[in-house]
């Protein structure tokens, strides 16, 4: 096998005196690379064949960037908030994420087709073969390959093809915004808007106007309210409820939001008689003898943590294996969770149904940059 040296090829020249030209030469000696058989796409430039074949790739970078704008206007301005199925803008609500896949997935496969389409009917043909050896010096390497790139880009004509370089450009920068939005925009939220009463601070939960928030079970039917008794759970039991409130029995968005409320859920806990427990500091009171209740939204990823092992009295999280003890406040005790599940305070009405004495002690699911836990 015959390799050039890089001493050989330069024969005593300075690789920073080489032109462009040169170095792409130089790197292709270097690595044994020959080639066969070259031509220009276009030979005669400014034909009417040459333009259409400008517009046409031209195109393709167009629709990404009205399909980069049409997902950005999804994002921003499509209805997303839930609606129950017997609202007439349910099906909008449905469309919501097709669309979001649709317009994105577009906007790429567009990006990706023009760029095909540039390299097919531009970048010159050729024939080269190379043989296989270790390499040149990691310097001179850089320099040579940088020169080459920038030689397919001047013998292809990119620099006097305006239409494509604009609208490539247009549409790499409409899709890089439409994905750098889509990356930040759920995290662009004040806390404390509403004050108090802030969502990421307060959920469904909550007393409004001194009414009665029961726990209520999900039978697949909304207005099916079925409340919780404490003699419902045998000793080492769970179960997942939900708040209910009477002056909701007639709503069916308030009844279906409540159900599907990202931060209601709740997993009530009997502990067995006798299960020595350590209560947290300041929610001394929150339990209700045996029973403890607890958010079902892990604060690691906000997952939910639907298994409970009797017997170790540990909450588990499938998604990430994190563990909780239900005895110990429910602490973290392994897995990548670092603070404990939100504790709900419970009591039992006069007629002997569950309620919550008021909202969890923190705020639900993974922590956000203002919360102290």
């Amino acid at each position: 096998m015959t390799t050039h040296s890089p001493h050989d090829v330069l024969a005593g020249r300075d690789p920073a005196d080489l032109s462009r030209e040169e170095l792409a030469t130089l790197g292709m000696k270097l690595d044994d690379v020959e080639i066969q058989h070259t031509a220009d796409r276009w030979p005669v430039p400014g034909t009417r064949a040459e333009r259409r074949a400008e517009r046409q790739v031209a195109t393709w970078f167009a629709i990404t960037a009205l399909t980069g704008l049409a997902f950005l206007a999804v994002f921003m301005f499509w209805p997303w908030e839930y609606e129950s199925p017997g609202s007439d803008r349910h099906l909008v609500y449905l469309l919501y994420t097709p669309l979001l896949g649709l317009t994105l997935g577009l906007s790429v496969f567009a990006l990706g087709m023009g760029v095909f389409a540039y390299a097919k009917r531009f970048l010159p043909e050729e024939t080269a073969v190379q043989r296989r050896h270790d390499g040149p010096s990691p310097d001179l390497d850089r320099r040579t390959i940088a020169a080459q790139f920038v030689q397919a880009g001047t013998t292809s004509g990119i620099g006097r093809r305006r239409l494509i370089t604009r609208t490539a450009g247009l549409g790499a920068a409409v899709m890089g915004l439409g994905v750098g939005v889509f990356a930040l925009g759920g995290f662009v939220k004040n806390p404390w808007k509403g004050g108090d009463k802030a969502a990421l601070w307060t959920t469904p939960w909550a007393p409004v106007n001194g009414e009665k928030v029961f726990l209520r079970r999900d039978t697949g039917d909304p207005h099916d309210v079925s409340l919780v008794r404490p003699e419902d759970l045998d000793a080492g039991a769970m179960e997942t409820v939900f708040p209910f409130r009477e002056s909701d029995r007639e709503d069916e968005e308030a009844l279906v939001n409540a159900l599907r409320g990202s931060d209601t859920p709740v997993m009530l806990i009997r502990l067995r008689p006798g299960t020595p427990t350590v209560q947290r500091k300041g929610f001394e009171n929150f339990n209700y003898g045996d029973y403890w209740a607890f958010s079902k939204i892990c604060t690691h990823l906000g997952c939910p943590t639907s298994l409970f092992e009797q017997r170790s009295n540990r909450i588990l999280c499938p998604c990430h294996q994190s563990q909780f003890d239900a005895a110990h406040y429910a602490k973290p005790i392994f897995g990548p969770a670092a603070r404990a599940l939100p504790q709900l305070p419970l009591d039992v009405d006069e007629e002997g149904y569950f309620i919550a004495k008021g909202d969890f002690g923190e705020p639900v699911g993974p922590g956000f940059w203002e919360r102290k836990s």
